[in-house]
């Protein structure tokens, strides 16, 4: 059914005699790509330039003899040599309208499972659990996710684990935040909104800490303090204001700067009695925990983001981390460096940090733990780290670490992306609140999802259409379905490691490459069999006929949704499937333009034409599904 895969067992055999090694003829044949245009055929086969320059031979001499090798078959029409020696093969009409029909019998539309499948680990979203989450959230998660549902699709075994902050410096902030500053009548009504701001103030009185301390240090005009102190101090601190926007530190919070600031070194207190089992911390930490977990559970669900298989957060991996560390030293892959911290050294002058001098342990030591844990107990092919490319330093040092300390056998992968702009291009800002909350945008997705297909009803009911009247229930459907997919198109449709602009008005449009355009073909297909009144649900035809280009072309298009899922599983790259969409709807507005389907000219041909609007909505949705964006049957 697959087009491109019978082509490949027909070209094999064709391109033996010049390549008899068969991993460099399998290279070979993944030149194989669709054409640009139709003039080019259906189909380009462009290995002939490299094989030329390796064989000595003009390309053009090597694609004329794998044309003439190719044996008699009832797939190619046309094989022709082209350019500087491109393949171009146009397929059978009749073999594409065969293979449309064994498509449309088929429950998985031609996409068949992998013959040896894999056990894969994917690390994804990831939030630190003591504040909301916010829109730099939104890739990691819909990313990993849409990840899972792909290779679980083609037949591997895929242990979603949201590795959760639930340990670090945040804890600490929240308890001193809890001591300090608390709203209890606020905490009593809304435990995380209370959380949140407590998060905010603290860090924001130890950065204006660590903001003054350092303007004091480095700005101080001592005649002007001495004759108008508070004008002096104000000058200054917006001064260091301004130097610290420049200089941000980590999302953590914890600022490394060369002076004291009480309110850190409190917090930072904290944070160690916690790890050291300090009751009271303990029982806060303890508080904590459900109420956030429940705001994050609540924001995925409206995402509709498959349940994780586990959420293992680094207070899972604490009592494993001296372990770590005696083992490493045991090894001889760390060593204890100056002062008395344990390092591992790597490439050049590359050196881990793995226990600080004063016995904490980093991050680097809770993900070796966490290698670890998850070679033991789930024993994957590969473990894939669904993380922001900021952190591709990190992942190398660690990657190299885990490798020294014996862990083989194992694909490690960084599955980085880029990062989501704001309309002015510029990054959105989540530090210190700068950036909406994503259970917000979502919110405000929704909201404009709905109105959007208000919108739509009124216009059509003004240009005299019959249009039925919508239920509460049936537009809060098409409002969540809309909005929510329109967030997530806008960020699969795009190369992971792309950054992209984070704007309704692009998101929500209804032309153009965008999840609305694709829910819409979806509508407009269903809308069919209802003027029709033709049942959906088992549709079946007694035929496949390709009479119109428009026809052949929509079949063709069809055949290709299995290459699109294999190219996005094997390069972990979501957006091929989002490309693969964006072909499949314009090919079919094409057809919808162009071949009339109620009103065929024949029985036979309105049949046909039935079953390939019938197979692109099948295909629309199981395409979207696999990205986790729903579909509905009205729009």
């Amino acid at each position: 059914m697959n087009p491109s895969v019978k082509l490949k067992a027909l070209l094999d055999p064709a391109l033996a005699a010049l390549v008899p090694d068969a991993a460099k003829r399998a290279e070979a044949l993944n030149t194989l790509t669709p054409s640009g245009k139709p003039e080019f055929g259906d189909f380009q086969l462009k290995c002939a330039m490299g094989l030329g320059k390796a064989l000595g031979k003009k390309p053009q001499e090597v694609a004329a003899a794998i044309v003439a090798a190719i044996p008699p078959n009832d797939l190619i029409e046309t094989a022709v040599v082209a350019g500087p020696g491109f393949v171009n093969l146009t397929l059978k009409t009749s073999a594409i309208a065969a293979a449309v029909q064994a498509v449309a019998a088929d429950p998985r539309l031609g996409v068949a499972k992998v013959k040896s499948p894999s056990r894969f680990v994917v690390d994804y979203s990831g939030p630190n659990v003591a504040k909301p989450l916010h829109v730099g959230h939104l890739r990691s998660t819909v990313i990993g996710d849409a990840l899972v549902r792909i290779l679980t699709h083609l037949g591997h075994t895929v242990v979603g684990d949201n590795h959760l902050g639930d340990w670090g410096t945040q804890f600490g902030m929240l308890i001193y935040g809890y001591r300090t500053f608390l709203n209890k009548d606020a905490y009593k009504a809304n435990p995380v909104r209370e959380l949140a701001r407590l998060y905010l103030q603290v860090r924001t009185v130890a950065g204006s800490v660590d903001i003054l301390s350092n303007a004091f240090t480095n700005f101080l005009d001592k005649e002007a303090f001495a004759e108008d102190p508070v004008a002096e101090l104000t000058r200054i601190f917006v001064n260091g204001t301004k130097r610290a926007k420049s200089d941000e530190d980590d999302d953590e919070g914890d600022a490394k700067l060369p002076f004291k600031n009480p309110v850190a070194d409190a917090y930072r207190l904290e944070t160690a009695k916690l790890h050291a089992g300090d009751i009271e911390n303990r029982k806060l930490w303890a508080e904590f925990m459900p109420p956030c977990m429940d705001e994050i559970r609540r924001v995925y669900a409206k995402l509709d983001i498959l349940p994780f298989g586990h959420l293992f957060g680094e207070s899972f991996y604490q009592p494993m981390l001296d372990g770590v560390v005696s083992d490493l030293l045991a090894k001889g892959v760390a060593e204890v460096g100056d002062g008395g911290a344990v390092i591992i050294r790597g490439d050049g002058e590359a050196v881990t940090l793995i226990r600080k001098r004063d016995g904490a342990y980093t991050y680097t030591t809770t993900d070796l733990a966490t290698i670890q844990y998850r070679v033991e107990q789930f024993q994957p092919d590969a473990i894939l780290y669904v993380v922001d490319f900021r952190q591709g330093y990190h992942f190398k040092n660690l990657f190299a670490a885990a490798r020294k300390s014996g862990v083989g056998g194992v694909e490690l992968q960084h599955v980085s992306f880029g990062s989501v702009l704001g309309k002015d291009g510029k990054p959105i800002k989540t530090r210190d609140g700068g950036g909406k909350e994503l259970g917000d945008l979502i919110d405000e997705g929704i909201d404009l999802g709905g109105r959007l297909f208000e919108l739509s009803l009124l216009e059509r009911k003004a240009s005299g259409h019959d249009v039925p009247d919508v239920s509460d229930e049936t537009l809060r459907d098409v409002a969540l379905a809309v909005g929510v997919g329109a967030i997530k198109f806008a960020d699969l449709s795009t190369h992971r490691t792309s950054d992209y602009k984070f704007d309704f008005a692009t998101m929500l449009a209804t032309k153009g490459n965008t999840a609305t355009y694709m829910q819409y073909a979806y509508a407009r297909c269903r809308a069919i069999f209802r003027k029709g009144e033709v049942a959906f649900d088992g549709y079946t035809a007694g035929g496949v006929t390709l009479v119109e280009p428009a026809e052949r072309a929509l079949g063709l298009q069809l055949l290709r949704f299995g290459d699109a899922v294999y190219e996005a599983a094997a390069k972990y790259e979501p957006h091929h499937i989002g490309a693969y969409l964006w072909d499949l709807s314009k090919a079919f507005s094409t057809f919808f333009e162009g071949c009339p389907v109620l009103t065929a000219d024949t029985p036979e041909l309105k049949a046909s034409r039935l079953l390939l609007v019938h197979v692109t909505a099948r295909t629309i949705q199981t395409a979207l599904s696999l990205l986790g964006i729903r579909t509905v049957d009205q729009m």
